[in-house]
């Protein structure tokens, strides 16, 4: 159940189509759907806004298929995380309608429910240090693109080189909420952090060498940032920074 059948049980019930007590059955119903395997969460949408997210990691093409089936049969958009090439040739001969954004490994199906995005005059703006952090720095702009948000990017403007960045000063003054993506030393979001009016998300990612420790190197500085106005996600959560990023726009 999401928020158009909450609205529209509620308007069964004043226009005299449905009893109150059929009503009360409905909305006492258990909140999620047991396959066994998984509990689907039927009301997430209700509660948050958007539907439940499968992340595909660890599942079996059959177990995806199954949730996928259950959740597009009660919402209008679903998404999928973590996705190969593989499972979605699987998932397209099921549902050939669904899109796959590769770069985010991101399966969608459906669309976004009308006047449910953010405004088109805001956008969230994702930045990415160097071109081996675009798996993660896509995963936030698909997921936030999927969600109903206006997305730009801005890609290969590490601190190495930091006059790529400041020659793109409208497009990042501009954003209405900023997604950084780093791996290395991680010290871009806090480049980011001093320059813009908006919230900055930093996303460390696993990319670097050695005494990079996967991550935990560039995910320590963002946490540490001087700037102010920079929160931080866990290592190579793309997802969680798009979402949080398009929850913001919405905001």
């Amino acid at each position: 159940m999401d928020v158009n059948d909450l609205q529209a049980l509620l308007q069964a019930v004043r226009d005299g189509t449905l009893s109150v007590e059929d009503a009360l059955h409905r909305l006492r119903a258990l909140p999620y759907e047991n396959l066994g395997f998984a509990r689907i969460d039927t009301h997430r949408a209700l509660r948050t806004g958007f539907p439940e997210v499968v992340f595909c990691q660890g599942k079996t093409p059959e177990q995806v298929l199954a949730i996928l089936e259950r959740l597009s049969s009660r919402h209008r958009k679903v998404l999928a995380t973590r996705a190969t090439p593989e499972l979605a040739q699987i998932v397209a001969e099921r549902f050939p309608r669904v899109r796959y954004h590769e770069a985010a490994r991101i399966l969608a199906l459906g669309e976004t429910e009308p006047g449910s995005g953010a405004p088109q005059d805001r956008y969230v703006l994702v930045v990415a240090a160097g071109t081996s952090d675009l798996p993660v720095a896509e995963e936030a702009a698909v997921t936030a693109s999927e969600m109903g948000s206006r997305v730009e990017r801005l890609y290969d403007v590490g601190v190495a080189g930091l006059h790529r960045l400041l020659s793109q000063s409208e497009v990042l003054f501009n954003a209405y909420v900023v997604v950084v993506v780093a791996g290395m030393e991680g010290a871009l979001p806090s480049v980011v952090g001093g320059l813009v009016s908006r919230p900055v998300i930093a996303v460390p990612t696993s990319v670097g060498y050695g005494a990079h420790f996967g991550g935990l190197a560039p995910l320590l500085t963002m946490l540490n940032s001087c700037a102010a106005g920079v929160a931080v996600v866990n290592i190579d959560n793309g997802f969680g920074a798009g979402y949080l990023a398009h929850l913001i726009n919405c905001g």
